[in-house]
């Protein structure tokens, strides 16, 4: 892919406009976890290292093309400056005079925050003349937030078009390892697909079946796959429904040489809690009153076997019930074995997903991974092979 970067331009005097993603969780007026304002520090020091002057564009929460107090971005600049070490300037706006005044007023270093770009209706319409208006204030446009590129917004994608458009360091890190993963990836090439329902991954299910050459799949996903085998699963989450869409796509897998991996056996319960009463079994032989909570250590020891035979990992979703001991073992012991093989140089291990990042950490497994993305809706249409507007317009 052949988008730019902050290496290709000269920022010394220029206004850069840099759209970030710091859509954090609050309670209070306190951020409750700064990991988005984290990771655009450095595109931050970088751009101010070089004499560019930092304007921030950011949403905020779902107001609804109408200003909203509870979510104006004012409430994050005490830790957006803690975390950059920077004198803050707040915009009461993100157009017309507030955010001019504000950009004026700021000296070397500073940095500039505008209000919440959804408080103009034009942000979710992509209107032009809300792009227009936030162009004329500055001179280049720099992306870090792929976590909003596949919305084309205003500030994501009508912007690009207006100004010298560039990946900031965060974009770039994301496409770089998206393009490592599945765009020219180290083969062979396994992918780790779970979560509750079949219907909602069917765009990556046969994306993936095309372009990897193992897929495991796990959660209640695995459960659909296994009905649609003639196998009973209890009471199991099961989408009975989607039993054919289930058996198309092993069809398209066995044609484009795919394998896919099913649990061979499963950790059963009664209850959906944690500490339940549980055994393993064969997963062809789960009973009528039980349900399917965790892949068993045989189909955990089959995965890693996958792993080790394998250059690049794709993850996106658990393989059981994660959030619940002891129902998150097998989540767990992949994930430590893919961080090992990672840390080992053996493999290249990508993820994302709101639940996989949080499975990960969970396993403490996040840290030695080669790219974890905090992108979930972006990051599953990536996966999806979906264009994402906000990538697309740096590259035209």
């Amino acid at each position: 892919m052949a988008w730019k970067t902050l290496d290709d331009v000269a920022l010394a005097g220029k206004i850069v406009l840099t759209r970030v993603d710091i859509n954090v969780p609050m309670e209070g007026n306190h951020v409750t976890d700064t990991t988005r304002i984290d990771k655009i520090v450095p595109t931050v020091e970088d751009i101010v290292a070089r004499c560019g002057k930092v304007v921030l564009l950011a949403h905020f929460g779902r107001p609804k093309g109408k200003p909203v107090p509870e979510m104006s971005l004012s409430h994050i600049v005490p830790a957006l400056s803690n975390a950059l070490g920077r004198k803050v300037i707040f915009a009461p706006d993100c157009i017309g005079a507030p955010a001019a005044e504000a950009i004026a007023a700021a000296g070397p270093g500073d940095v500039v925050l505008l209000e919440n770009t959804r408080f103009h209706a034009g942000e979710e319409k992509n209107d032009p003349d809300l792009a227009k208006s936030l162009a004329a204030l500055g001179d280049i446009y720099v992306n870090d937030a792929f976590s909003a590129a596949h919305r084309a917004h205003a500030s994501t994608e009508g912007i690009a078009h207006l100004l010298p458009a560039i990946a900031g360091r965060l974009m770039e890190a994301e496409l770089k390892a998206l393009e490592a993963a599945l765009g020219n990836p180290q083969r062979p090439v396994v992918a780790v697909v779970g979560g509750a329902k079949v219907s909602t991954k069917l765009d990556l299910l046969g994306n993936l079946v095309a372009k990897v050459d193992h897929l495991v799949i796990g959660g209640g996903m695995a459960n659909t796959f296994l009905v649609a085998q003639g196998i009973e699963v209890g009471e199991s989450l099961a989408e009975r429904d989607m039993a054919d869409t289930a058996l198309d796509i092993l069809g398209k897998a066995k044609a484009a040489g795919c394998t896919i991996h099913l649990p061979v056996d499963v950790v059963v319960a009664r209850e959906f809690k944690a500490g339940a009463a549980n055994e393993t079994v064969p997963a062809t032989a789960c009973p009528a009153d039980a349900m399917i909570l965790d892949a068993g250590p045989q189909t955990v020891a089959a995965i890693k076997a996958v792993f080790e035979a394998s250059k690049t990992l794709i993850w996106n979703g658990p393989l059981g019930a994660f959030e619940i001991a002891p129902f998150d073992a097998a989540t767990n012991a992949a994930a430590v074995e893919a961080a090992m093989l990672t840390r080992e140089g053996k493999l290249i291990s990508v993820a994302g997903g709101g639940d996989t990042v949080a499975a990960l950490n969970a396993a403490g497994a996040a840290e030695d991974f080669t790219f974890i993305s905090t992108a979930g809706g972006a990051f599953l249409e990536w996966m999806e092979g979906k264009d994402l507007p906000g990538v697309s317009a740096l590259l035209s």
